[in-house]
């Protein structure tokens, strides 16, 4: 694991571009992205050659304890994220175990987080293309959408809205995933996991 400060953390929001997809609940790592840039009190900003929306700065309380990051939302479509996030993994000498990929995961329930570090991607396109770039072993902080209701195909449920009665509790659940990447970078993932893997 690499400790030098200097060296910043590549954060990645995964989601697909454009205003017909912001509420959808693959667009969940575009929320957290959105309000952890909030946080820093930095507004994305077109990322020069990378096909990304970028924002630089730190994470954690003023002094010694925080962390050089860099926010990215890809602006190519889920599907081929691999390239911005690896074209601003090297423009920015981040190694691939500083790299967090913030996303929708099918396979546990609205709203429960789970973290960790390399793995499979479970049939999402985004990790596919990320891992088939840079390999498996980045973070991961997997936002639970739970599966579709009766036969609907899974395509067309990561590309709807969330549900109104989901919808009073989204911004919680993104409150409480940003908590947990901020928690990641600063505290590292055990303790990350400790506390938000409920």
């Amino acid at each position: 694991m690499t400790t030098d400060a200097n060296v910043p953390w590549l954060i990645v929001g995964l989601g697909n571009p454009g205003p017909e997809y912001a509420g959808n609940r693959h667009n969940v790592g575009f929320m957290v992205a959105d309000l952890l840039a909030e946080r820093m009190g930095g507004r994305f900003k077109r990322a020069g050659r990378a096909q990304a929306q970028l924002v630089e700065g730190r994470i954690g309380p003023p002094g010694p304890g925080n962390r050089r990051v860099v926010l990215a939302k890809p602006m190519s479509y889920m599907n081929l994220s691999g390239g911005p996030v690896n074209a601003l993994r090297d423009f920015y000498k981040v190694p691939v175990e500083r790299v967090v990929a913030v996303h929708d995961e099918l396979d546990i329930d609205f709203g429960t987080l789970r973290l960790k570090l390399g793995g499979g991607d479970n049939g999402h396109n985004g990790l596919k293309s990320m891992t088939k770039v840079m390999g498996a072993e980045y973070h991961r902080v997997r936002f639970g959408i739970g599966r579709p209701p009766g036969r609907m195909q899974v395509a067309d449920f990561v590309l709807k809205d969330f549900s109104s009665a989901e919808r009073k509790e989204l911004d919680y659940f993104v409150d409480r995933a940003s908590d947990a990447v901020e928690a990641l970078v600063i505290e590292g993932l055990e303790r990350a996991q400790s506390t938000y893997n409920s």
